[in-house]
């Protein structure tokens, strides 16, 4: 039996004219011979009636809510889009069953709102598509081993989805969202950029962690591990969208497109702090760590230590280094971009490229980190859009395959 997953986003299914394209697609995996478990997300952003975030913006006080209370009500969002959808396939001739997280066998720790998935019994998902049915399956849900309804986070939906191609041995799985694929930038800030054709799973998933919202990075190292193909795809256009596949096919295709850096992304609203002098660097982290304050590019020197904070975090940082006696120079309303290839490793140049980039729109870098696959550059965040052009030119991204 040939399956495929197909999730679909609030996009996807917030309007009539929305759902019929979701059903074209589903209707052509079906005459490719497929048989096909579909994973919705509630309807919408933030406004439309259904969205998660307009679920939670009913509550009076949400402080009065647990954890456990708002898993129950957020998971509302797709039931709401599953009844629907399955009611317009219902419509169009096709044989469909609903299924809850629980009833489609993902079982989860107890952790209320940001629940890992620890199994996956698709049991009920086979026998139905063995009858010939579609199955819809509720995504960002699923359940504890006592049956206590739990959710998987944000971007819980692509988990779900994941999950499911894992445990069903699909040929692939299909993230249907409203852009065209993964972009060699975010189009809001270079009109030019570039749908890319391929990406390595670990070039996506540095993308997804370093600000990318198009896939959620655990859905990826979940794929990864079991070499299941993903597309991301539009679902707005018969195009197959980028293909997230082994490492070796990637490669190949970036040395003959002579592709060095594959995308750029970015994270606003962070911090950065410095504190010079002698300083008891596994003290100060360790602090940070006690007040669950997550540091990022850290930068350790015998003069000075130096990393940043998201902004939220910054007066609490910034109170906690004053209580163990040190005065922090502070820079907010940082950014910091993020310059990804798996191709860039061992290739000499790439950081006098950025560097050279910047200092001719005459953007200061005020740090800098690299691995084997990103370059990171921090600058201010009025400067992040120039900074993010200019790379994206330096590099001729807008030429991209």
């Amino acid at each position: 039996m040939r399956i495929c997953v197909q999730k679909y986003g609030g996009t996807s299914l917030a309007a009539p004219e929305s759902r019929l394209s979701a059903l074209h697609h589903v209707e052509e995996a079906l005459g490719q011979g497929f048989r096909v478990v579909v994973v919705v997300s509630a309807m919408g952003r933030k406004g439309s009636p259904y969205a998660t975030d307009t679920l939670l913006g009913i509550l009076d006080d949400k402080d009065t809510a647990t954890k456990r209370d708002l898993d129950m009500l957020l998971s509302c969002g797709e039931t709401i889009s599953s009844v629907v959808f399955a009611s317009l396939l219902r419509s169009h001739g096709h044989d469909v069953t609903v299924f809850t997280g629980k009833q489609a066998g993902i079982i989860t720790n107890d952790t209320f709102g940001e629940a890992r998935i620890i199994e996956v019994n698709p049991a009920l998902v086979l026998e139905a598509l063995d009858q010939g049915k579609i199955v819809i399956v509720m995504g960002f849900q699923g359940a504890t081993q006592d049956g206590e309804l739990t959710t998987l986070g944000r971007g819980g939906s692509d988990i779900t989805a994941s999950a499911l191609g894992v445990a069903l041995k699909a040929e692939f799985v299909d993230i249907f969202t409203d852009v065209p694929g993964i972009m060699t930038a975010d189009p809001r800030i270079v009109p030019d950029a570039r749908p890319l054709r391929h990406v390595t799973y670990y070039e996506i998933c540095n993308l997804a962690y370093q600000g990318a919202k198009v896939i959620h990075p655990r859905s990826v190292e979940m794929a990864m591990q079991n070499n299941i193909p993903i597309r991301v795809r539009s679902t707005f256009s018969d195009d197959e969208g980028t293909h997230i596949t082994t490492d070796t096919a990637i490669l190949e295709c970036s040395v003959l497109t002579d592709r060095v850096v594959t995308s750029l992304t970015q994270t606003a609203d962070v911090s950065q702090l410095q504190i010079r002098g002698p300083v008891d660097v596994s003290r100060v982290f360790a602090e940070m760590a006690e007040h669950k304050i997550s540091v990022e590019l850290m930068s350790v020197l015998s003069s000075h230590i130096t990393f940043t904070v998201a902004d939220r975090d910054t007066g609490r940082a910034v109170d906690v280094l004053n209580s163990i006696g040190y005065d922090p120079k502070l820079i907010e309303n940082c950014a910091k971009i993020s310059i990804i290839g798996e191709s860039m490793a061992g290739i000499p140049g790439i950081m006098s490229v950025v560097v050279s980039a910047l200092a001719h729109e005459g953007i200061e870098i005020l740090q800098t980190a690299d691995s084997h696959t990103t370059i990171w550059c921090l600058v201010r965040k009025e400067d992040m859009e120039s900074a993010i052009r200019a790379i994206h030119r330096a590099f001729h991204l807008e030429k991209c395959p």
